[in-house]
């Protein structure tokens, strides 16, 4: 059953620090601050960014990283919760990290102002993003872990038994 294959995660305990991690740490104190300062972090900066229709994609994504970030930290539908979250942390690194790669803009994207640019430059803008991505994979992967809702949904499931020939 789909939903057994959702829920599906270990009993590991410790998966909670990545799970607190992505979604307490980051993504839904960013996801609210889309709301709380849009012109600072949500339409006013993917305007900035190059990122089309800022107007609706600020509050899109603020609405998806916290409802998600907010899923991941009770651990529930923890893998689909870490989807959105991994398209908006490759978007993200496309879109502001890539250029700093390149030293030029990037499909649109703009060049922020910095000292030096390349590959350590990039790395070091980027590690935070590069860190929420694999987090967000390794839920994805792995689950929410023993201390998750998921954990808890998936020991009540009723296990997927074969039916008995009639």
């Amino acid at each position: 059953m789909l939903l057994q294959r959702i829920l599906k995660t270990s009993d590991e305990p410790s998966m909670l620090l990545i799970r607190l991690l992505v979604g307490l740490v980051v993504f839904l104190p960013e996801g609210l601050q889309k709301f709380l300062y849009p012109e600072l972090l949500g339409a006013g900066r993917f305007a900035s960014i190059g990122l089309p229709w800022p107007d609706f994609l600020g509050p899109f994504v603020g609405a998806f990283e916290t409802l998600c970030g907010a899923l991941i930290i009770v651990g529930l539908l923890t893998r689909l919760a870490a989807i959105p979250l991994i398209i908006i942390m490759l978007v993200a690194i496309l879109s502001t990290k890539m250029p700093i790669l390149l030293g030029h803009p990037l499909l649109g994207f703009t060049l922020p102002a910095l000292k030096r640019y390349g590959f350590w430059s990039m790395q070091h803008e980027a590690r935070a993003d590069l860190c929420m991505l694999l987090g967000s994979l390794y839920l994805l992967i792995r689950g929410g872990g023993g201390l998750s809702l998921d954990h808890r949904l998936q020991r009540r499931a009723p296990s997927a038994r074969p039916h008995a020939p009639a």
